[in-house]
C-alpha cells in the first residue's frame, strides 16, 4: 500500500491538481463580498473594501489593501471583456501567511420581479457579522421556503427576534422611520448605503429588537441586497401594503446613490 505524500483528488472520475487553494475552497474557511458593477462602477465601494479588510484581519491576522482588491476586479473585468457584471471577491489562506484574493465575474443580476414573500425559519448564522463562505444553513432554508412558494427565508433567533434574510437584510417602516433588526446579522452593503443616504436626506432610522410576533404592527417591510431594494408583501401570514410610499422613497434613495469607479 502506497503512502500518499500529497493529496490525490478526483472530480467525477477525473483527476485534478490538489492545489492548496482547491483544498481551501473545499474546506469552506474564507470570506467574500458580492457586488453589482455597471460601466466599471459600483455603489458603496468603500464599504466593500472595509468589509474585506476587517474580515481578513479577523480570520487571517492581516489586512487586505483596497487597491489590491480593486486591481483584482479590474483585471477580471478586462479579461472577461465586460463592464457590467455581478462580481464576487473571495479571500482564502490555503496556508498560514499564504493569502489569496479571487475575483469571479458573472452576468449582471436582474432584480426579482414583484414583491417578496418571506417565510420565517428558526436559524441564526454563526459569526453573523462576517460574510463568510459557510452558507449551508442559509442555502438549505432558502431552498425549503422556495419549494413552499416563498421567495426568501427570514432567519429568526431562538428567542423569537428577527435577524436577517437568508440572502438579504430586512427592514421595517414605522411611519417614515426605518427600523433595522438589532439581532446579530451581516451589515449588508446595500443596507449601509441606504443608511448613509437616509442620513444625507435627514430621514430617520434606528436599530431595535424586532420580534416575529410583533411584525404586524409595522406599516411596511422591505428586503435589500446587492441587487437592490424590494417590497415585502408577506411574512408568514402577515400581509404588508404593496405600494407604501416609504418603501418607494427607499428605492429612490438607493437608485440615486453615487457609483464609485473601481
Amino acid at each position: 500500500m502506497n503512502d500518499l505524500v500529497t493529496p490525490y483528488v478526483q472530480v467525477d472520475g477525473r483527476a485534478v491538481d490538489a492545489d492548496p487553494l482547491f483544498l481551501a475552497l473545499m474546506g469552506g474557511y474564507g470570506h467574500m463580498t458580492a457586488m453589482q458593477i455597471r460601466d466599471g462602477r459600483v455603489r458603496g465601494l468603500d464599504f466593500h473594501l472595509t468589509r474585506l479588510d476587517t474580515a481578513t484581519k479577523e480570520l487571517f491576522g492581516e489586512g487586505l489593501e483596497g487597491e489590491l482588491v480593486r486591481d483584482r476586479i479590474r483585471c477580471a473585468l478586462d479579461a472577461a471583456g465586460v463592464r457590467d457584471a455581478s462580481a464576487r471577491v473571495y479571500v482564502y489562506a490555503p496556508e498560514p501567511g499564504d493569502r489569496t484574493v479571487t475575483a469571479v465575474i458573472l452576468r449582471p443580476a436582474v432584480p426579482e420581479p414583484g414583491p417578496q414573500r418571506l417565510r420565517s425559519v428558526p436559524y441564526s448564522r454563526p459569526t453573523a457579522h462576517l460574510k463568510h463562505v459557510g452558507v449551508f444553513g442559509q442555502a438549505y432554508h432558502l431552498r425549503q421556503v422556495k419549494a413552499a412558494g416563498f421567495d426568501e427565508a427570514l432567519l429568526v433567533e431562538p428567542d423569537g427576534t428577527v435577524a436577517e434574510g437568508a440572502i438579504t437584510n430586512v427592514g421595517f417602516l414605522e411611519g417614515d422611520t426605518v427600523v433595522w433588526p438589532s439581532a446579530p446579522a451581516l451589515d449588508g452593503i446595500t443596507m449601509l448605503v441606504l443608511q448613509r443616504e437616509l442620513d444625507r436626506s435627514g430621514l430617520p432610522w434606528r436599530r431595535q429588537a424586532v420580534r416575529l410576533d410583533e411584525v404586524a404592527r409595522f406599516d411596511a417591510a422591505f428586503v435589500c441586497n446587492s441587487v437592490g431594494v424590494s417590497t415585502v408583501s408577506l411574512i408568514d401570514d402577515v400581509r404588508f401594503p404593496l405600494n407604501a410610499e416609504s418603501v418607494r422613497t427607499l428605492k429612490r434613495l438607493y437608485e440615486t446613490a453615487a457609483w464609485d469607479v473601481i
